[in-house]
């Protein structure tokens, strides 16, 4: 039973799969045209059984697959969970619980930074991927017997994954690593987009709060507008043109129309008269109300050398303890903490991650720690354990 078409077996599949322990599961989609990403499939894989669900077939409901990802006694175990959890959220309005991600796990276990399936299927399975259908049109019916084997290896290989990382996480004690690290995959207001504040995905570059105000405005209406159309965002406007509008701030259709990226029929039609009613929704609003530039302190001068040294110190922790960089901190990170020390505002001061690297990053800072080449390696000298 490689791939289900109707709902009766459908139901008797995943009641089958509601007493296992963990499902794998992944979906294949296309987005290319659209806002929302269309399902096209969806691959669940138990312990003994694996089978592809064609939810685009006549008639089926797919009632019994949403029951079982909202069914809290089955783990739902996912590879780079995020669009495939994006889906469902669209779907139910429920994030799958409980759910497990392979891609996070790797990187708590020490597989490197966004470690990819394939990756984890070479090294884990000691198996090779067919990887000719990766990029295949899953709308498309009817689906051939290559689609349908590429798609189950994606949940079969998964089940192996899953318990190896598991048997990992167990024997060095990191399973509540795994769990901090999923808080934000697991929230619903993760996959919901609130159009007012689309204008923080754009690299606008100014500290005008004027501009940003306009942005904001021109942003939310074309997030919506897409939302609506259900067409990806730079089919509607492109970004750089929404960044040329809110520094130029044009009032009226001719100046709109010399914006760079937009043209007469553009800007005299339907989204020109909207675009310049979000305009002026920013320009009659009080500057109080006007959106502020991401707060940021102004580091002292000189800091290049410490930052580095935390960056050497910051491979030696991850690399002694299996841990992706990514995971601990990132250079953003290692500046507050060379700039402002123990009263730095960063995530590797607090849990697992100050244990691991922030207290000895905070003795690197205060001069209470050395860092020392000997041979190939590096070795960090705690000063005070010499000094006493």
């Amino acid at each position: 039973m490689d791939l289900i078409t109707d709902t009766k077996t459908l139901e008797a599949f995943c009641d089958r799969l509601a007493n296992e322990t963990f499902v794998t599961v992944d979906t294949e989609f296309m987005r290319e045209k659209t806002y929302w990403p269309i399902l096209c499939l969806v691959q669940l894989g138990g312990k003994e059984e694996a089978s592809c669900v064609d939810v685009l077939a006549d008639g089926i409901d797919l009632t019994p697959l949403f029951d079982l990802m909202a069914n809290e006694k089955v783990l739902k175990v996912f590879h780079a969970a995020r669009q495939d959890v994006e889906i469902f959220v669209k779907l139910t309005g429920k994030t799958p619980m409980p759910m497990f991600d392979t891609q996070v796990a790797a990187m708590v276990c020490g597989f490197g930074e966004s470690v990819g399936y394939e990756t984890l299927v070479n090294t884990i399975c000691k198996k090779n991927l067919d990887k000719g259908s990766r990029f295949t049109d899953w709308s498309k019916r009817p689906l051939t017997p290559r689609q349908i084997t590429y798609a189950l290896g994606d949940v079969t290989h998964l089940r192996d994954i899953y318990e190896k990382l598991m048997r990992t996480l167990e024997s060095n004690n990191r399973a509540g690593w795994l769990e901090e690290e999923m808080t934000a995959l697991t929230s619903e207001s993760t996959y919901i987009v609130d159009p007012d504040l689309a204008w923080k995905r754009l690299k606008a570059r100014t500290k005008s709060t004027k501009v940003l105000a306009v942005l904001r405005e021109v942003a939310a209406w074309r997030e919506r507008e897409a939302q609506r159309k259900d067409m990806p965002r730079n089919r509607v406007i492109r970004d750089d043109a929404l960044i040329e509008i809110a520094h130029h701030t044009p009032t009226d259709a001719q100046a709109l129309e010399r914006v760079r990226g937009m043209n007469k029929s553009i800007a005299q039609g339907r989204y020109g008269s909207e675009i310049l009613a979000a305009i002026k929704i920013a320009l009659e609003m009080s500057p109080a109300d006007y959106p502020k530039p991401p707060a940021k302190k102004d580091l002292p001068k000189g800091l290049g050398p410490v930052v580095d040294l935390m960056k050497v110190l910051l491979k030696f922790k991850c690399e002694h303890n299996d841990v992706a960089q990514k995971l601990v901190a990132n250079a953003a990170d290692l500046e507050q903490l060379a700039a402002y020390g123990k009263e730095a505002a960063v995530p590797c001061l607090k849990g697992w991650r100050r244990k691991l690297f922030g207290d000895d990053a905070i003795k690197l800072k205060e001069g209470n720690l050395a860092l020392a080449v000997r041979g190939k390696n590096i070795k960090v000298i705690d000063l005070d354990r010499v000094s006493s």
